[in-house]
């Protein structure tokens, strides 16, 4: 479970990485795509781990942690994020999906083990 999180953390830190990719004269954010990919399979990875939908919350968590971390200046006064548009969309891009997956699955686990109790107790 421990390289899921860290897998999240690298995951971040690589996005921000290549967030600042152009193609010629054209911004091209390929990494913001790759964060939602990439935490979706991390949150499905750590759910059939675990067999916990709460599990898939540990590489979020890494991812969050690595995007904060790189929100920071370095010692000489670097960044690597901008304040613009894409730092943004990268933060809703690597989190929103992975969250919306882990809300149905633990919304259709609820639901089940609901209608699971309420049919066995109409028998």
């Amino acid at each position: 479970m421990a390289l899921l999180v860290f897998d999240g953390f690298l995951c971040a830190v690589l996005s921000v990485l290549f967030l600042p990719l152009w193609l010629g004269a054209t911004p091209f954010p390929i990494s913001i795509l790759f964060a939602a990919v990439v935490n979706v399979l991390l949150v499905i990875a750590a759910r059939s781990v675990t067999g916990r939908v709460s599990s898939g919350l540990l590489p979020l968590g890494g991812w969050l942690v690595g995007f904060v971390l790189c929100m920071f200046g370095g010692p000489g006064g670097d960044i690597l994020l901008l304040p613009s548009v894409w730092t943004v969309l990268l933060l809703v891009g690597g989190l929103v999906p992975a969250a919306v997956y882990l809300w149905t699955v633990g919304l259709r686990t609820a639901l089940g083990s609901v209608s699971a109790g309420t049919a066995g107790g109409m028998r």
